[in-house]
């Protein structure tokens, strides 16, 4: 894979403080050319869940060669390992906690397991010389990072790793009248609550249009193309940008609409079905 020069960035720190900034000064005082990109600094605290749902949503739209750098790490400063994930055409630097378990799934299923590799970041002279216990992103991942755009083999950062540390992510299962059984990973600036209901689900249980869904009590009717099918103010439900059952309010926020928050259960049932 021949470097790009583009890293990303996704962490849980937050921009109320400098941790993102410093993690961009050590890549650029190792790789001076470096495009940084930021996908988000706004996971929530630990959330290794969401992170992994967020990992995999972006990938496909970068340049062959991109690093992206994965930073939500309630273990930092433990024996919990550091890797980097590189497939045909990404590497990807983040803890060994499963918050690149979507991406790395995605990867095999695409690419085959022979043409993946996961080495653990033992080299010490890629990172920076003090090592804190509890900023891994300044002192570990970012100078790996910078590293590997400038062309560093994945191989020299450590020995290969058989596998990765996948988190427990739940799929959605059969509920006891057939129904789709999923929760809410992810819910977005805008208010709209992010299932682990894909639409490959939906065609699975043979749901189409024609289905209702229900969240704290309420009933959503139909499956949607797009937020402006159904009157400002409403409820409805779409399949999102990521290909996963969005439940959303036209022009509002679904999650203070309807009091739903991450973890909450969204059924799907047929139409035809008594979803009351």
């Amino acid at each position: 894979m021949q470097p790009s020069g583009i890293i990303t960035l996704t962490t849980d720190f937050g921009l109320a403080d400098s941790y993102v900034g410093i993690m961009k000064g050590v890549i650029l005082g190792i790789a001076p050319r470096a495009t940084i990109v930021d996908i988000t600094h706004q996971i929530a605290p630990q959330d290794v869940h969401q992170a992994a749902y967020i990992v995999q949503t972006f990938g496909a739209f970068f340049p062959p060669g991109t690093v992206h750098v994965v930073v939500v790490d309630p273990g930092v400063g433990s024996q919990r390992r550091r890797i980097i994930l590189t497939t045909p055409v990404a590497a990807y630097v983040a803890p060994d906690n499963g918050v690149l378990t979507y991406a790395w799934r995605e990867a095999i299923a695409r690419w085959g397991a022979e043409k993946c590799a996961v080495y653990n970041l033992t080299e010490a002279r890629y990172w920076l010389p003090h090592v804190s216990s509890t900023f891994h992103g300044r002192d570990v991942f970012a100078p790996v990072a910078a590293h590997l755009t400038l062309g560093v083999p994945p191989a020299e950062f450590g020995e290969r790793c058989a596998e990765i540390v996948e988190a427990v992510l739940e799929q959605p299962s059969r509920g006891r009248h057939g129904e789709l059984v999923g929760r809410i990973i992810h819910i977005d600036h805008f208010g709209n609550c992010i299932t682990n209901i894909t639409l490959n689900h939906l065609k699975e249980a043979g749901v189409g249009e024609r289905m209702v869904a229900q969240l704290i009590g309420q009933r959503i009717e139909g499956l949607y193309r797009t937020y402006a099918d159904v009157p400002i103010g409403a409820l409805v439900a779409l399949i999102g940008s990521s290909d996963h059952l969005e439940i959303a309010v036209r022009n509002g926020n679904a999650a203070q609409t309807l009091g739903a928050g991450i973890g909450d259960i969204v059924r799907v049932f047929p139409f035809t079905h008594d979803a009351s």
